[in-house]
């Protein structure tokens, strides 16, 4: 009698201890690190088409916040569709791709450009939009275009001649003010607003036509 006792206590311990045995294997093993990697990749040098992005992002940040005119806009606008048409013709040169020298050269022109968004951001010239329907009216064209340039629907190209057409508005309206004591007149807010109007609508035939920004590797 009590060698059945202690043969079906011993058992059930026996079982107990192969589960511990077999659940810690199991722990080590999801805890143990698979052969041949590491604890962190190394950097990676961006892309022509990453730092393309990059940039236009950084323009866009600029247009949506008030720290790039339109007038520096159109610049930095400028000199990046002038990138992307060495760019392009590099490519066509070559089958499509970019040697090390022609990378290189993109590299150090976009390294310049930086420097210029970084100026132009932190400088004295902010876009001041006012609190009338005016400067609202130009605050949403902004937002308009660098929602345009986040999304790739607005090239460098396009956007360049929407902020220089903006830049020409705010001229204007500047010169208006100026001889009117700050203000504007109905007719020179009517103006205005014909101007814009026309604005809007180069605005949205360029972010819905087939020009778009597909940047390439």
């Amino acid at each position: 009698m009590s060698f059945q006792f202690s043969k079906w206590t011993v058992l059930p311990a026996a079982v107990l201890l192969l589960g511990t045995v077999a659940m810690g294997q199991d722990t080590n093993t999801t805890s143990t690190p698979t052969q041949g990697t590491t604890a962190s990749a190394p950097a990676t040098k961006p892309t022509i088409a990453q730092r393309k992005e990059n940039q236009q992002d950084r323009i866009a940040n600029g247009v949506q916040s008030g720290q790039l005119t339109a007038g520096e806009t159109s610049k930095l606008e400028t000199k990046e569709a002038a990138i992307n048409g060495e760019t392009r013709a590099d490519r066509a040169a070559n089958g499509g791709k970019l040697t090390a020298a022609e990378k290189q050269q993109i590299n150090k022109q976009q390294n310049q450009v930086s420097k210029q968004i970084y100026n132009d951001k932190h400088n004295a010239n902010t876009a001041q939009y006012g609190n009338n329907k005016v400067g609202q009216r130009r605050e949403n064209q902004q937002d308009r275009i660098a929602q345009g340039i986040k999304s790739g629907q607005l090239t460098a190209g396009e956007t360049a001649k929407l902020e220089n057409q903006q830049k020409g508005i705010n001229q204007q309206v500047k010169a208006d003010r100026a001889v009117n004591g700050g203000k504007l007149t109905p007719g020179e807010k009517a103006q205005v607003n014909k101007e814009q109007n026309a604005a809007s609508k180069n605005i949205y035939n360029k972010k819905h036509n087939a020009n778009t920004q597909h940047p390439k590797k």
